[in-house]
């Protein structure tokens, strides 16, 4: 019975655009564990002893209990038979990693450094595609997984990038600077000697998709090159140039109520955000941000305590 619940709630979250694919392993592998113990309802009791037999880590505990805590509300409001479990009872200590914001600088030498890595003998195009890969994230704030997964005919004319159903199936256009056009361009004459008949825009060695797992192992051999944050754990990471993008936009918002909401529109749309409130997020970045937002605040006290 459970795993049909499971099945009707997944069908109507992904009607949403979610696309649930870790929650839905989560929610039959519980359903299977309750219906060994006879039980038709979600029951809080049975949430904790599941999760101590899965999870090992409370990063996965808290992963785990949060898909059930949204899957118990929705069987809930049908039948109050059913439990929800506590939030906290298998919360994690650490929080949502603090990004690292890069200045302007440290990501000219990320560039630099990408310009200067190893070269193979088979792979001339390994510093121009990381230069240009690297400075595409940060210039317009894609996830490393859309980046990856773009093909040429996603280069939409006047500089334009289709991005295809990624997070919560959705797509979007991304107008480009000027300047990452014209990047853009030089990139694709340079790519068109060397990745064959691929239709990938940043292509592997074998003119496949570029794995993640070897740009994220690129990235930090850069990090390293350009002496970038040397000390700091976690190290930075290549999502932390989309989180760099977020906070510049949000910092040339300005103080005035409509100018922000305006802003935080266009920004979670651009983004790519399915709910505008991944975006507020991104004021905590900067000790800057803060302090405007503080004064505007002060503002808007001001003007209602008149």
């Amino acid at each position: 019975m459970l795993n049909d619940d499971a099945n009707r709630y997944i069908t109507l979250r992904r009607t949403l655009g979610y696309k649930l694919v870790k929650a839905e392993r989560h929610l039959h592998a519980f359903a299977r564990f309750a219906t060994e113990r006879n039980e038709t309802h979600v029951r809080a009791t049975s949430v904790l002893a599941w999760l101590a037999t899965v999870a090992r880590t409370p990063g996965a505990r808290e992963r785990r209990l949060t898909d059930l805590i949204l899957f118990a509300r929705f069987l809930h409001a049908e039948d109050p038979l059913h439990e929800i479990p506590r939030a906290d009872v298998a919360r994690s200590r650490h929080g949502r990693p603090i990004p690292y914001i890069y200045t302007p600088s440290e990501i000219t030498r990320i560039l630099d450094a990408a310009g200067k890595a190893r070269r193979y003998r088979n792979d001339r195009l390994r510093r121009p595609l990381y230069v240009m890969l690297f400075g595409l994230i940060a210039a317009t704030g894609l996830r490393v997984s859309e980046a990856l997964a773009l093909r040429l005919d996603d280069i939409q004319p006047g500089g334009v990038l289709h991005i295809r159903e990624t997070k919560f199936r959705k797509s979007r256009l991304v107008p480009l600077h000027v300047t990452v056009i014209e990047a853009l361009e030089r990139y694709l004459d340079v790519r068109s000697q060397h990745a064959g008949e691929s239709d990938w825009l940043f292509p592997s060695v074998e003119h496949r998709k570029l794995c993640p797992t070897t740009v994220n192992n690129m990235f930090r051999s850069i990090l390293r090159r350009a002496g970038i944050a040397l000390e700091r754990h976690p190290r930075p990471r290549i999502h932390d140039l989309r989180h760099t993008f977020a906070t510049r936009a949000l910092e040339q918002c300005g103080a005035q109520r409509g100018m922000v909401a305006r802003h935080f529109v266009a920004l979670s749309t651009y983004l790519g955000h399915a709910d505008i409130r991944n975006t507020y997020w991104y004021l905590e970045a900067t000790p800057e941000m803060m302090a405007d937002i503080a004064s505007a605040a002060e503002m808007l006290v001001g003007e209602s305590a008149v």
